[in-house]
């Protein structure tokens, strides 16, 4: 069985921790919900100890004779029907995903529980803690990561047309005699 590993730093492609989300499958129908993050590692990334464990993961299940044509959970963006937006062909993505009833928990730097979904967005940077397995579906087999925690590392610009947060999408402006904010109004 594999063991659990914490991954070299990424960009979030697309992530999903506070609500679990369907995908829409190749036969237009949904999948079951999942939290999920779509990871997107620069090129100079060091995935030695997560080849281990999908070496590991092979091993376990089929001794010296894995199966041939089996899929391996790394694939460059310019391999990819779609294409993360804002990043190089040359980055590794990969998928990490959760079941709906096992909700990975998400932690910032500091170690701090994060509970406003919006501090975390495409685009920022992560680390995640998983687990690799063994899958067979529809005719497709090889080897993908379970999601087992996330830790929010530093922001950084939205990618793939995500909103920005507002404290990036204005200039400060000098104000006087103070600003009546929601939290001033009433003093």
């Amino acid at each position: 069985m594999a063991d659990n590993i914490i991954t070299p730093e990424f960009r979030a492609g697309f992530i999903s921790i506070f609500k679990a989300t369907q995908q829409k499958n190749d036969d237009g129908t949904l999948s079951a919900p999942k939290f999920s993050v779509r990871a997107c590692f620069p090129p100079d990334s060091d995935f030695d100890a997560m080849v281990e464990q999908v070496n590991r993961v092979v091993k376990d299940k089929f001794g010296d004779q894995p199966p041939k044509n089996w899929r391996k959970p790394f694939r460059k963006n310019e391999e990819l029907d779609k294409p993360v937006q804002g990043i190089g062909d040359d980055w590794v993505i990969m998928t990490f995903s959760a079941n709906e009833d096992r909700r990975p928990g998400i932690v910032d730097a500091k170690l701090q529980d994060i509970i406003d979904s919006s501090e975390v967005y495409s685009g920022a940077w992560y680390r995640a803690q998983v687990r690799a397995f063994w899958y067979e579906k529809k005719g497709n087999k090889g080897v993908s990561f379970g999601l087992q925690n996330v830790q929010k590392l530093r922001n950084d610009d939205p990618l793939g047309g995500s909103n920005i947060p507002a404290s990036k999408a204005f200039d400060a402006v000098p104000t006087e005699g103070g600003s009546k904010t929601a939290g001033g109004m009433f003093d």
